[in-house]
Parts: structure tokens; C-alpha cells; sequence
């Protein structure tokens, strides 16, 4: 950004691209390393915290980006590998500046800093932070929205102070393009203070979709963090396996606390695949598949598997099974995959072009022989069915993966330490 150009606002920043000086993306920005100045001066902009394409975070020095216009941000190209780590001097932008509280040096009244934004020093590669776009009042959800404005950074005071309860509505405003493995990442790499105003601050749909991607350590300090009642809902919002795997991480007076508060149709879904090993089908399954009876045609089965919420797995199979249609289920008849239903007409009925050629797993199936189940058959799911014949679930290839993978694979990449000195 050349001399004189308009200032960015971080906000603006979040999430868009990086680019080398061949147009090629290096990752993307998921926050701004910045160090506090004394006597009011305004903190110097050290660097970026890019992820890359590995979901690696690095840290992307100042002196290497030459410009930041159009959504996106240009480097010289040449960059360190190494992970990011936070220093004790350094300070998150995103991360620990937006929704801190601070105050107006001229009046003393309290403000809320919604955004700040950066500009380059004349003739210079070094970056500031020269601005507070803040809000008047205390803010939050059930207050009246106050008045905004933008002050020199030298107008407000109280960044250096450590704050309790700080908001996060503006944190969680620049997460709402972001996938959730990629807020999972961002709430991982933040304080525990902070980890817990942002994951309280998002909705029970959104933070139950962010818990299933995070590692376990996480999803335990989390959940524990939550009001009890709060809790069970949020494990509600859960897939029945995934709030399954976390409860088993807990000590048992609380995992019998929380299950009570759960609806007891929640609650029975979890205690069963709780009963079963951990690496067999019945303790990787989710008892959520979709399922249709036999009268079914191949239009309500399209129907079904168009619901935004499914992920690709479940949505490319239905499971034909007659009544009851909830699991355990009547019994089971088949499986019709999405490319058949494709391949047929509308009105065709499901159990008309079912697959019933395939013999289904039992909830007792080890992780290795589902493995060689999936793979033999080129599938993505599988159904798991009783000794009576009933559908209990179906285990998807994301599951088998995440228990295939080393545990702390989320927090790993398998890419080689390459790069130059960052020079911090």
C-alpha cells in the first residue's frame, strides 16, 4: 500500500487471501501481530498470521508484504514455514483487540472498539496501528446500540489491561464466512480466557458445528466452561457420535449431569453409541442417516438428501428400511446411492431400485475391517444393522479418518519445514 492510500480496517482483513508475486495463493489472514508502545504511541504492526495451505499457521513478517488493496494481500514470496508462536510481547489484533472495553482519555466514559485499521509509514516498510472505530456504551446483545466514531489510537486508553468478561460479538461477526474447521483453527490458537468469550458468544448450531473439529483437550475445557443447561443443548446441536465421543471425555458425574438435562430422545441416541467400543462400526456410527420406507419414491429421497445440513458423506446414500423410521428401525432392505436416484425418474419408488446385494456391518465390526469395508466397495458410508435385522446407523469415511489419523492430527500438517528466517 503506497504512501498516503486510504487505511484498512482489520475487520476487512479477515480471511482473504495472500498471494506471492506470481499470483499464486500462499493462505490465507487470520489475524494481525501487533506490539504495545509506551506514551500513547501507536503499536507497531509486526506481521500476519497466515494460514496456509496445510492449515499451518505462520507468521508472515511486515517487511514481506508489499501490498494490501482489493481483498487481498501481496508478499515478496519469500516466507518461513515455521508455526506461528505467539510471544509474551505480542498481541492478536482480531484475536484480543475487538470488543475490548477501553476508554476516552478526554471524558473517561467507556467504549467498545468494534475495529482498528493500519496504515505504512511515509517512506517506510514499517506498519501502525493508527485508529479505534469504537461505540459508546457497554454494547452487547440486550443493549441499546450506542454511538460510533473513530478516534486516533492516543484517544483511548486501557489496551495494556488484562479484562474480565470481554465481549466477542465483533470476533464472531468476522468468523461468519469462515467453514467451521477454520473457526475451530482460529478458536484453538487463542487465549483459554479468550477461546471461552468467543465460543459463548456464538449460537448453539454454530458452536456445535466448531466442537466437532476441535481437538478433544479443547471440547472438554470448553463444554466446561458452559452453563450446564447451555451445555446440554449445545451437545444436542451435535451429531449423536461426535456428542458421544466428547461426554466419554468427561469425568462421569458430569456426563450423567449433562445426558439428564439432554432430551431423552438425545439422550437415548447418545447412551447407545456410548455402550459400544470406540473403534468398532457401533462407536464410529451416527444414528442420523437418512432413512426411508419402501413406499417412498425417488423424489422424496432427493428431497432428503438436498438438506443443506447433511454433509456429503450421509447425503450420498438412503437407507430403505421399513417402519419404525427412526433408529433401531424396522427392518433393513437396502441402500440406493445418489447417483441412482439420479438415473431415475421422480416417481420411481426408493425399494423398486434398492442395493441389497451388500451385507451390512454389525455394530461389533472392528475399525480395520470397516476400513477394508469402505475401501473394498468404494463407498463413503456404510450401514450398521443388529442381529434382528434393524438399521442402527451408518458409519461415514470422515469418521473412520479421524480415528485412522494420530491424535493430534488437527494440530499437525505433513508438509517439510521450509523456509527463510522471519527476522522476529
Amino acid at each position: 500500500m503506497a504512501a498516503g492510500a486510504p487505511r484498512v480496517f482489520v475487520s476487512h482483513l479477515a480471511g482473504v487471501p495472500v498471494f506471492d508475486p506470481n499470483g499464486d495463493q500462499v493462505g490465507r489472514v487470520r489475524d494481525l501481530v501487533a506490539m504495545l508502545r509506551v506514551g500513547g504511541r501507536p503499536p507497531r504492526l509486526l506481521g500476519l498470521v497466515v494460514e496456509v495451505l496445510s492449515r499451518r499457521r505462520i507468521f508472515l513478517p511486515m517487511t514481506r508484504v508489499t501490498g494490501i488493496e482489493s481483498g487481498q494481500v501481496i508478499t515478496t514470496g519469500v516466507v518461513n514455514m515455521r508455526r506461528f508462536e505467539q510471544r509474551p510481547t505480542e498481541r492478536l489484533v482480531l484475536g484480543e483487540f475487538l470488543d475490548r472495553r477501553v476508554r476516552l482519555v478526554e471524558t473517561g466514559e467507556e467504549v467498545t472498539v468494534l475495529d482498528v485499521s493500519i496504515h505504512q509509514l511515509p517512506a517506510r516498510r514499517d506498519w501502525e496501528i493508527d485508529k479505534c472505530f469504537v461505540r459508546k456504551g457497554k454494547g452487547g446483545a440486550l443493549r441499546r446500540k450506542g454511538e460510533t466514531l473513530t478516534v486516533e489510537w492516543s484517544a483511548v486508553s486501557g489496551f495494556s489491561l488484562e479484562e474480565v468478561g470481554q465481549g466477542a460479538e465483533t470476533l464472531v461477526a468476522t468468523f461468519e464466512r469462515l467453514r467451521p474447521t477454520d473457526v475451530a483453527n482460529a478458536l484453538h490458537h487463542l487465549s483459554p480466557k479468550r477461546r471461552a468469550e468467543v465460543a459463548a458468544a456464538l449460537d448453539d448450531d454454530r458452536l456445535a458445528d466448531v466442537l466437532e473439529e476441535l481437538p478433544e483437550d479443547d471440547q472438554v475445557e470448553i463444554i466446561g466452561k458452559l452453563q450446564e443447561e447451555r451445555a446440554a443443548d449445545v451437545l444436542e446441536a451435535m451429531d449423536p457420535d461426535d456428542a458421544a465421543d466428547l461426554l466419554s471425555e468427561l469425568p462421569e458425574e458430569d456426563k450423567e449431569r449433562l445426558l439428564t438435562l439432554m432430551r431423552p430422545d438425545e439422550a437415548a441416541d447418545v447412551r447407545r453409541l456410548m455402550s459400544y467400543e470406540e473403534r468398532t462400526a457401533g462407536g464410529l456410527m451416527t444414528t442420523e442417516p437418512i432413512i426411508l420406507r419402501p413406499d417412498a419414491t425417488v423424489a422424496d429421497a432427493l428431497a432428503r438428501v438436498r438438506q443443506a445440513d447433511l454433509s456429503p458423506a450421509l447425503a450420498a446414500q438412503v437407507y430403505v428400511c421399513r417402519s419404525p423410521d427412526e433408529t433401531p428401525t424396522g427392518k433393513y432392505l437396502g441402500t440406493v446411492h445418489f447417483q441412482r436416484l439420479l438415473r431415475d425418474p421422480p416417481y420411481a419408488l426408493v425399494s423398486s431400485i434398492v442395493d441389497s446385494d451388500l451385507v451390512p456391518l454389525t455394530p461389533d465390526t472392528p475399525l480395520r475391517a470397516v476400513t477394508s469395508y469402505l475401501a473394498a466397495y468404494n463407498l463413503v458410508s456404510a450401514p450398521v444393522v443388529d442381529e434382528s435385522g434393524s438399521l442402527l446407523g451408518a458409519v461415514t469415511v470422515d469418521d473412520v479418518l479421524d480415528h485412522l489419523l494420530p491424535e493430534d492430527w488437527r494440530e499437525t500438517d505433513f508438509h517439510s519445514e521450509e523456509g527463510v528466517a522471519d527476522g522476529r
